[in-house]
């Protein structure tokens, strides 16, 4: 096995894998030799099935919601029908909004709740017990800096980020005696289509032009910058190597100096 085709022999399956970071860590788990399954709303529609493949490996891409029991099995078992296993799981669906705690609707917060926590608790419970019985498993949850971070206008998100970063940690202890490692990468913001769909949002708020709005987020940042999506991937990578082992109940921010 080659230093950069460490991951030969190994299944990656990734929820919000057709785009943004799991689109990132999905390619560059199969550019360490993975065979990969990507699962997401647009998957059936996402050329990132093909991006895969040309990487010399293969690859699975089906439609999933993560909010959805029977969904989430459907696209485990296609995957272990496909590979045989799900050797790495990395949890990147997710969604936000933006609502103060006053006059908060139920139902946008029982959605963010249902997408950003449940949906990573789904995913774990059916792959953990797989990763233990071989014991070797690699789960990178993605959280966020607002894990760790309070905004007025941001409650469910950061209740759900914080609560993953939570859910890591026990999952973590539970994954420990058998080689399966959990962890938790919490990025600021980071250039992806869903996190310049947000930054609109704030900006129209703020009644500011988004392209102002971005410049501000870029100069308030340490590093006069946004993350980008490979960062992420690239760190999830080498979170998946055996030197990686010791690494585990960790929530790892990505943020360039920022809090937010």
């Amino acid at each position: 096995m080659t230093q950069e085709k460490f991951l030969l022999g190994r299944v990656a399956m990734v929820t919000g894998g057709a785009s943004g970071i799991g689109r990132a860590m999905a390619l560059a788990f199969a550019q360490a030799g993975a065979d990969v399954a990507i699962g997401s709303r647009t998957a059936s529609t996402s050329p990132c099935k093909n991006e895969i493949e040309a990487r010399g490996v293969r690859a699975l891409a089906m439609n999933l919601d993560v909010t959805s029991a029977n969904s989430v099995l459907a696209f485990y078992e296609a995957v272990v029908k496909t590979f045989g296993k799900v050797d790495i799981l990395a949890n990147s669906a997710g969604i936000g909004a933006e609502q103060s705690i006053c006059n908060h609707p139920d139902e946008v917060w029982d959605q963010l709740i249902n997408v950003n926590l449940n949906g990573v608790y789904r995913t774990i419970k059916l792959c953990l017990p797989g990763m233990i019985s071989r014991r070797w498993g690699r789960i990178i949850n993605i959280a966020s800096t607002a894990a760790e971070v309070g905004s007025p206008t941001n409650a469910a998100y950061c209740a759900s980020k914080a609560a993953v970063v939570g859910l890591t940690r026990c999952v973590a202890l539970e994954g420990a005696p058998y080689g399966v490692t959990c962890n938790a990468i919490s990025p600021g913001w980071v250039e992806t289509k869903l996190g310049k769909s947000w930054m609109t949002e704030i900006a129209e708020t703020s009644n500011l032009p988004f392209s102002e709005y971005i410049q501000q987020v870029k100069q308030a940042n340490p590093q006069k910058r946004m993350i980008q999506p490979e960062e992420i991937g690239s760190l999830a990578v080498f979170l998946c190597r055996d030197e990686a082992l010791g690494i585990t109940m960790q929530n790892i921010t990505v943020s360039a100096g920022s809090l937010w």
